[in-house]
């Protein structure tokens, strides 16, 4: 399909104003404040400190969907219209003055149902800009996630705490307050961690952190076994319980590498993470904003009081969802009938006798966790350097690629950990790098079988021109990564496999790498046929990377666009699709007939068809 037409970027509109909002004559004054709408809509502003310059232009806004055709499901819904109207006004002219939790409560609706709503409105009328579109998507990605951890987050504390602990344990320490207390630390320790808070692995690994952090401080007699018994051998060695602040740091390091891991191990084997890469989240993350917070040489729980307030201060700053309200159940955090039946339990298991037959149900923190461990089995036997096998290969050219390539994925290394830092987080660096190198080992086995394939192909032992192209291992390496980078960049909403945005995803390591889209093109199909232990979801992902560079990518290059605006008598249609075609052809070295140029041109044709590539 050609891609489709931008929305427009600026404010809201409606079809009675104009787009500054200040044409056409002004409705007749109905509140003696500021004339703007009726004493319902002026209550709704009133209560979340609406200007008047978002009053005007929401009421505005209103009164064009009323006139609208469907105008009496309007009528039905006013409030909520009117909130949606405000909602969009605000972020157009970035004048937003409550949150998305106050805007929800006041209008008595839930996330879902906002969303929903919006969208019948967008549908209707066109009223929402890419700005608005820009501020829903970020906020639907993050409720997903935190409305999936904190399924998980409930489940899993479920398992760790007994319902009804001992007698001697105090009143202080009762299952409600730990979870309060959990849970605030974490949303917390999210919100100033991460940058990119719709990561939903990163997130689940800071979960796990969290936890490990607060049973080692629980009372044994609190805890269900293994937990149970590994803080109580935690407790023996004087690690967690025994006062800190007469140890020094390396005392303290010391014991904890020694004992301290029990508990994440326990974790980490109950939900298939990663330890490695979870303790890393712990040291490289969890343990500066401890220390930011001041309650890392700690005794006993943090005040709830004092986290809550902490947290309130970052809600407040963002604007957008109070996820504290998962506490409480609060009816604007649950979601819909279809959201809640799609969103399975994992069951615990049954007797021994029946454990072999239960099947985990996906559920979004599952399925993430499970194909990360399809990845990484995949790449156990690989190594982050080239094999014998490649070695023979390079010495076999001409010229010899070995120390171009090795210099290459060096500095590309040092790129992409900058890059994935900055998007994500500082504190997350080491993560990047983690992820960069399971990437790197991908690349070189996928690099030896090419050219093993090649090898039996065409009976050629020497591949030096290929093996000399900086372009093509650049692209590979991208293709390499950008099936990592998917496997641990999914969103709460994929569990079905389906593709989500987010900061990380594709075209995001094509700007890392300065990898036209039509280089990354190229090597896809190859890659897929090459390497069989891919999923499902990778090829599906890679496949889907395929069609956006043909529909729309690949069209927005400069040299593209310069084509069809060098010969402006001609007609554009077919001057834009003949133009593109040959030069993409001729740039990406394919054969006339090859099966790149026989897809693209078929793209070509149906972009033709409708009269736009």
């Amino acid at each position: 399909m050609p891609p489709k037409p931008p929305r427009r970027p600026g404010a809201a509109r409606s079809q009675r104003c104009s787009p500054d909002g200040g044409s056409g004559s002004a409705p007749p004054p109905r509140s003696p404040r500021l004339g703007v709408g009726e004493a319902g809509f002026v209550a709704l502003c009133d209560a979340l400190k609406v200007p008047g310059s978002v009053r005007e232009k929401a009421w505005k806004t209103y009164e064009g969907l009323a006139a609208a055709e469907g105008a009496p499901a309007y009528d039905k819904k006013k409030k909520e219209t009117w909130g949606v109207c405000i909602f969009i006004v605000a972020i157009d002219l970035d004048e937003v003055t409550f949150t998305f939790t106050e805007l929800l409560k006041s209008i008595s609706i839930s996330v879902c149902t906002f969303f929903q709503f919006l969208k019948e409105v967008d549908v209707n009328m066109d009223t929402v800009s890419t700005k608005v579109d820009s501020t829903v998507s970020r906020l639907k990605k993050k409720y997903d996630v935190l409305l999936a951890l904190y399924h998980k987050f409930e489940r899993t504390c479920g398992l760790i705490y007994l319902e009804q602990p001992s007698s001697e344990i105090s009143a202080e320490l009762s299952s409600i307050l730990v979870l309060k207390n959990y849970w605030i630390t974490f949303l917390l320790a999210k919100g100033k961690v991460l940058q990119m808070e719709d990561d939903l692995v990163i997130s689940f690994q800071l979960l796990l952190c969290v936890l490990d952090y607060f049973i080692k401080l629980s009372p044994p007699a609190m805890l269900k076994e293994p937990y149970k018994s590994a803080v109580t051998a935690v407790t023996v060695n004087g690690s967690t319980r025994t006062p800190r602040r007469g140890q020094n740091r390396s005392t303290r390091t010391s014991k904890q590498v020694d004992t301290d891991t029990k508990v994440i191990e326990i974790l980490c084997k109950e939900h298939d993470c990663n330890l490695d890469e979870v303790k890393n989240v712990y040291f490289t993350s969890f343990i500066p904003f401890l220390n930011s917070m001041g309650i890392v040489a700690s005794n006993g729980l943090p005040e709830v009081e004092v986290l809550s307030k902490e947290y309130n201060e970052l809600y407040l700053k963002n604007k957008d969802i109070d996820a504290r309200l998962f506490l409480d159940h609060d009816e604007t955090l649950q979601p819909d009938v279809i959201a809640c039946s799609q969103l399975e339990r994992t069951p615990r298991k049954n007797n021994p006798d029946e454990e072999i037959n239960v099947i985990l149900p996906q559920t979004p923190v599952r399925a993430a966790m499970n194909t990360i461990q399809q990845l990484i089995m995949i790449l156990n036997s690989a190594a982050d350097k080239p094999s014998d096998t490649l070695i023979a290969y390079f010495n076999n050219c001409t010229v010899n690629p070995k120390d171009s390539i090795l210099k290459r994925v060096e500095s590309l290394g040092h790129i992409f950990k900058k890059k994935f830092a900055e998007a994500v987080g500082q504190g997350c660096a080491e993560i990047g790098s983690q992820r960069y190198i399971l990437g790197v080992r991908l690349y070189y086995r996928v690099m030896e079988s090419m050219l093993k394939s090649e090898e039996q192909r065409l009976s050629v032992h020497n591949f030096s021109k290929l093996l000399n192209d900086n372009i093509f291992h650049t692209s590979l390496l991208a293709c390499a990564l950008e099936v990592v980078m998917s496997t641990y960049v999914r969103t709460a909403s994929q569990s079905d496999g389906s593709s989500a945005e987010t900061d990380l995803s594709f075209p995001w390591i094509l700007n890392v790498f300065d990898l036209k889209a039509f280089d990354f093109y190229k090597v896809i199909e190859s890659f897929i046929k090459v390497e069989p232990s891919l999923t499902r979801d990778m090829i599906k992902h890679l496949e889907r990377c395929e069609h956006r560079i043909m529909e729309s990518l690949a069209w927005q290059s400069p040299a593209c666009m310069l084509l069809c605006a060098e010969e402006p008598l001609l007609g554009q249609p077919a001057l834009e699709s003949t133009g593109a075609f040959i030069w993409l052809r001729a740039s990406a070295g394919w054969e006339e007939n090859s099966s790149h140029a026989l897809k693209f041109q078929a793209v070509v044709l149906h972009a033709v068809s409708f009269g736009k590539p």
